[in-house]
């Protein structure tokens, strides 16, 4: 049985609402992800356009970015390190679309975040990796390259840490949500471009966890087993990421029917994935989110795991 051992950690938030947490809140939902088994948790971004995770000299300097209310990082490693958690710092994201990006200016900025990073929180017990925030799903312009580089430059940097991308596949739902043409790909075109990408970043880039969420289901298992095959053949750890969110509703984004997620379990359980992250445990999953819907999620998902509802068993009478 495959099991969700590991969430990222969303709180510089793209395109989802955030929880505004402070440290009892946030506790609250490390005991219910310790509860269920979850021993790695990832920092999904340290900071996106102007806002910010921790107070970055770096990101304020560069990237006039806005003094951040709190320690993000630092409350996220102390519960880490109190529940037995591994921690993943997640670099920043510019926000830019492709036709934008300079690629070699976020490398030079990333590094020098990785450094500042690394000066701030390295010496923390649960600092056990780094997330590299970028996500792509072919191989265009530079950004297998930047992976590979920058994921180098963070095992240098703290001696040989793990580094996780988490991209994903351009199936028939990829950037359907947001109005654009999906532009899939065959399997056969995956295979060859991801390849590729896996020779570049061989060495560099110790995890690699494919969004499971932008192919119809019935196609998954294909590109799951391209995935492990490729990820075999260069040696890399092939996990999947579960997403915890519908991308088949017409609200972005609401918990995933349950069926769903088991289905998606199942299949990455029989192509031999043997570690399963999410996107996104706290909204979507957790029994603390604001979405009622992801209370239903962790209860159904605690009977699949063999434990009992959080929820009390419903008498005759309440019928």
């Amino acid at each position: 049985m495959l099991k969700i051992t590991g969430t990222f950690l969303d709180e510089i938030s793209w395109d989802i609402p955030h929880h505004n947490w402070g440290v009892r809140e946030w506790e609250r939902d490390f005991r219910s992800m310790k509860d269920i088994g979850i021993d790695t948790v990832i920092m999904i971004r340290c900071g996106l356009r102007q806002y910010l995770a921790y107070p970055s000299a770096v990101l304020t300097e560069r990237e006039n970015c806005l003094p951040p209310f709190c320690d993000l990082p630092d409350m996220f490693l102390t519960l880490a390190e109190k529940y037995s958690m591994k921690f993943y710092f997640g670099t920043y994201d510019f926000g830019l679309p492709p036709d934008r990006r300079d690629f070699q200016w976020e490398l030079d900025v990333n590094k020098r975040v990785v450094e500042e990073a690394w000066r701030r929180y390295g010496h923390r017990r649960a600092f056990r990796g780094w997330y590299l925030s970028s996500e792509i799903s072919r191989k265009s312009g530079s950004v297998a390259e930047a992976y590979a580089t920058l994921g180098n430059f963070c095992k240098q940097i703290s001696g040989g840490l793990p580094v996780l991308i988490s991209p994903f596949i351009q199936g028939v739902k990829a950037n359907a949500d947001q109005g654009i043409a999906a532009g899939s790909i065959p399997p056969e075109q995956h295979q060859k471009e991801w390849d590729e990408i896996f020779a570049c970043i061989q060495g560099a880039v110790d995890h690699i966890a494919f969004q499971d969420g932008h192919v119809d289901i019935r196609e998954l298992r294909g590109y799951l087993e391209i995935n492990m095959a490729l990820a075999r053949k260069y040696r890399i750890d092939c996990w999947t990421n579960c997403e915890t969110f519908d991308r088949d509703m017409p609200i972005r984004f609401l918990p995933i029917k349950w069926e769903k997620m088991w289905h998606k379990l199942r299949i990455a359980e029989s192509v031999g994935i043997e570690k399963a992250i999410t996107f996104e445990f706290s909204h979507f999953m957790s029994p603390n989110s604001a979405y009622l819907q992801a209370h239903g999620l962790y209860d159904r998902y605690r009977e699949y795991i063999g434990l009992t509802s959080q929820n009390p068993t419903i008498q005759e009478d309440d019928r």
